[in-house]
């Protein structure tokens, strides 16, 4: 039986995301909340390298071992402006309380955490919306997180599109985003350009820096560089939503977010998907390595 109507479908293919108001009911939804504040209120500093999440093509990106290996763990990056370190050589001190510091926790949080795990393979629906979308022969599910544009310090995500982090040959990349809060325009929802995944072109991707100089953008072979000045267009379309939403975004559709400036905080939990079938290829180059211990797990 499907869930997702011709009309959905159909904006689907025509948009490249599509919004779904009410796929987890409330209750699932404050179980992933509660869940995800726990794991903040567990964060202790005290051990931590102080790693920090910011990644873009054209400024700093995280690439320390802490991040390079967290494919398989559940981890905590912080948001760049919680810290002050004055000096490479001086520590780094959290400016807000530990569990107000994080911007992300991953990157296994499906495979590892019995909770969202529920509600990623265990759950009949995302299997149902998998199929009706007919992307994925063998959908895997890798790259789970939860992720907080916390309140005031919750910084900008970058115009992106997903294939670029997670490549494979030919791309296929699709991103399941669940708000477990309310997302605004004043805390920081995300925006699209419709229908961009038709013309943008995944000519880049994020992998490890073959120096060992942690991660870097390169070129994808035989691919042209795109060079449009995406986030100079006017067509941007903002997507508000509320609790329980889920969030269907292709792996080549152009996305970003603002900052939190709000005193609101915007929990979400996502995870990704990718074409594990025959006659695809994930780059071996990618920062997210599969390992012999936790492969990406198939979701059917």
């Amino acid at each position: 039986m499907s869930i997702l109507t011709p009309a959905q479908k159909q904006q689907w293919e025509s948009d490249g995301y599509l919004v779904i108001p009410g796929f987890y009911d409330a209750d699932e939804t404050r179980e992933m909340l509660d869940r995800a504040h726990q794991l903040l209120d567990d964060f202790d500093p005290t051990d931590h390298p102080m790693t920090t999440f910011k990644t873009s093509a054209d400024g700093e990106h995280v690439g320390d071992d802490y991040f390079l290996n967290s494919g398989d763990k559940i981890r905590y990056f912080l948001e760049p402006s919680s810290i002050s370190q004055p000096s490479p050589d001086s520590p780094a001190k959290l400016l807000v309380p530990p569990n107000r510091s994080v911007n992300k926790i991953g990157h296994a949080l499906a495979i590892l955490d019995p909770v969202f795990r529920k509600h990623t393979f265990d759950n009949d629906k995302i299997r149902t919306v998998a199929r009706d979308l007919a992307a994925h022969r063998d959908p895997r599910v890798l790259q789970s997180m939860v992720i907080c544009k916390q309140p005031k310090i919750g910084g900008t995500v970058p115009c992106h599109n997903d294939s670029t982090f997670l490549y494979t040959d030919p791309p296929s990349a699709i991103g399941a985003w669940i708000a477990l809060e309310e997302c605004t325009a004043e805390n920081g929802c995300l925006s699209f350009l419709p229908g961009s995944h038709k013309t943008a072109r995944v000519s880049s991707r994020f992998v490890r820096d073959p120096s060992g100089r942690g991660t870097t953008f390169e070129p994808v072979p035989g691919v042209e560089p795109d060079n449009e000045d995406w986030d100079a267009r006017d067509d941007w379309k903002p997507e508000p939503c509320t609790p329980g939403t889920l969030v269907l975004i292709h792996g080549s559709v152009m996305h970003r977010s603002p900052p939190n400036p709000s005193d609101k905080s915007r929990v979400i939990y996502t995870f990704h998907m990718i074409e594990g079938a025959e006659g695809y290829t994930y780059d071996e180059r990618n920062w997210l390595q599969p390992t012999k211990e936790m492969p990406f797990q198939p979701l059917f």
